[in-house]
């Protein structure tokens, strides 16, 4: 469950990211992306009657233009990947929810994490060709390289 201080930085990541284009350019998004309050009283109670009017709002969103993603992930999980938009477009949220929940720890490791030379080992474990980094990037250490198997096999990716 999301608590005040999650949604208050997903809530400011919406409106910079949606707000800019890729140039920093802003851009008028009014009309497009409607505005979303915090569901949480001051007390940090869920107000569930805002929750719901946020989800009917972000629900939306794939209808006003907010399509696809950068899913750097899809390069060694794409079945997965491409599983849990059809979910989601059939409105199966548990099993939606519950495979988001298995590719979030390795889609932020070939991300964020550890970057392309995480992403491209694991694309050698998954027998595509990942092969080596080209300067200045580096080979991953053998340390980074067995964090990032754990943050596969933990969600029962290897």
């Amino acid at each position: 469950m999301l608590g005040p201080q999650m949604w208050a930085s997903m809530r400011q990541g919406l409106s910079r990211g949606l707000s800019r284009n890729a140039k920093g350019k802003k851009i008028d998004i009014a009309g497009i992306y409607p505005p979303i309050t915090t569901p949480f009283t001051a007390t940090a109670e869920v107000d569930y009657g805002k929750l719901e009017e946020n989800l009917n709002k972000l629900s939306a969103f794939p209808f006003r233009g907010a399509v696809g993603g950068i899913c750097g992930l899809a390069n060694v999980l794409g079945a997965q990947v491409c599983q849990l938009e059809r979910l989601c477009l059939t409105g199966q949220w548990e099993a939606a929810q519950t495979l988001q929940h298995r590719l979030i720890e390795p889609n932020t490791a070939v991300t964020r994490r550890f970057g392309i030379p995480g992403l491209k080992k694991t694309m050698d474990w998954f027998g595509y060709y990942g092969g080596p980094c080209r300067a200045p990037l580096q080979e991953l250490s053998p340390t980074e390289e067995e964090a990032l198997r754990l943050d596969f096999s933990n969600n029962g990716w290897l």
